[in-house]
């Protein structure tokens, strides 16, 4: 870390290192969550989050930023999927300088998740490993509150993505009616849906990742989000999220399905169920956790290696959001310049505090 970067995180640091590191990681969380609400909540707040990130005002006119997905983000730079999971605070998140934010990941019935402790810190390393669960309150919980965000100004030009998964109850063999409910549901909210079949800690959720499982599930999605554009008269386009531990084929024959089914695009990578050797924590530690997903910069290599695969797979016209080892404004210049139409992070902001997305767009404008 550069004094200059320690400077600029200077007291998000200080409070990182001697509270919220002391924390059990999930509590912490929360609690973070509930100031981010609290403080969002102020009258005026919104405003001077803005001011205080060097945030563009999103009642601007358009033609500002970058528009994908038929949106326009302020910043390429997003919120993945995971720090929001019911959708409270998407405009709180934007407001900080994230250019869109992924909300989910949600199922289709409410469920707790796996049993804690299911979140744990490799400070060393800057990474984290979990294993949630989806534990959500369900995609009806989520399409109220979007539908409540959706009715402000604010709200109607927010770029809000929805990232959906396979309720836990649900079996494998019926997983593409779970998802359908999720995206009938949800699509009319969302700026765009992403499919979850990457996530380890789901058991056999990772199986639908292959063509054959994955093709009803893709329809049926997309079949929801083509009914719910002739309703809103917008299109919902739909994308796909896959994990960094496919192989190179499946890769590209997941990419060969999402185009030919009509998918917008893909989102990669997931987080990890590999334990590098390069991860500079303790074994022993490594092996108390035990079980979940690692995200973190180690991922950052393997990420860039399946966008390149990505991009020459689909071409040009696809969309590719580029997840995974993000950091540094240079990360994701880098991501651009592989091909990315956007970039996600996660693990950084937990690690750099909520100014990290404001620096980034800051840095990518300068």
């Amino acid at each position: 870390m550069t004094t200059d970067t320690a400077a600029r995180r200077g007291p998000y640091d200080v409070l990182f290192r001697h509270v919220l590191a002391r924390l059990d990681p999930e509590q912490a969380h929360l609690l973070t969550l509930r100031a981010l609400s609290l403080a969002h909540a102020v009258p005026g707040a919104p405003r001077l989050l803005r001011r205080a990130t060097g945030t563009p005002d999103p009642m601007r006119p358009a033609g500002t930023g970058r528009r994908v997905l038929g949106a326009e983000h302020s910043s390429p730079l997003g919120l993945a999927a995971g720090l929001d999971k019911d959708g409270e605070l998407p405009l709180a998140f934007l407001d900080l300088g994230f250019g869109h934010v992924e909300v989910g990941t949600v199922t289709a019935k409410a469920q707790p998740g796996n049993p804690r402790p299911r979140s744990f810190r490799l400070v060393g390393d800057r990474s984290l490993i979990n294993r949630m669960g989806f534990n959500n309150h369900g995609a009806q919980a989520l399409a109220h509150r979007l539908a409540a965000a959706r009715r402000t100004e604010r709200g109607q030009r927010a770029v809000i993505g929805v990232n959906i998964g396979k309720s836990k109850i649900t079996a494998l063999e019926d997983a593409a009616e779970d998802y359908r409910f999720s995206a009938g549901l949800l699509a009319p909210y969302a700026s765009y849906l992403a499919i979850n079949v990457s996530s380890p800690n789901t058991p056999g959720l990772r199986d639908l990742q292959s063509v054959e499982m994955l093709r009803p599930i893709l329809e049926a999605v997309v079949d929801e989000s083509r009914s719910a554009a002739r309703r809103l008269r917008r299109e919902v386009p739909v994308l796909v999220k896959i994990a960094p531990d496919l192989h190179d084929a499946d890769v590209t024959a997941v990419a060969r399905l999402a185009a030919e089914v009509g998918l917008a695009g893909v989102i990669a990578t997931n987080t990890t169920i590999s334990r590098p050797e390069e991860l500079r924590a303790d074994r022993a530690e490594i092996e108390r956790i035990g079980a979940g997903g690692l995200s973190g910069p180690l991922l950052a290599r393997r990420s860039l290696e399946i966008l390149r695969l990505l991009r020459a797979e689909l071409g040009e016209e696809a969309v590719v959001i580029s997840c995974g080892g993000v950091t540094t404004a240079e990360d994701v210049r880098e991501r651009l310049a592989a091909g990315a139409d956007l970039v996600q992070g996660y693990t950084a902001f937990i690690y750099e505090g909520p100014s990290w997305p404001g620096r980034i767009a800051r840095a990518l404008r300068r």
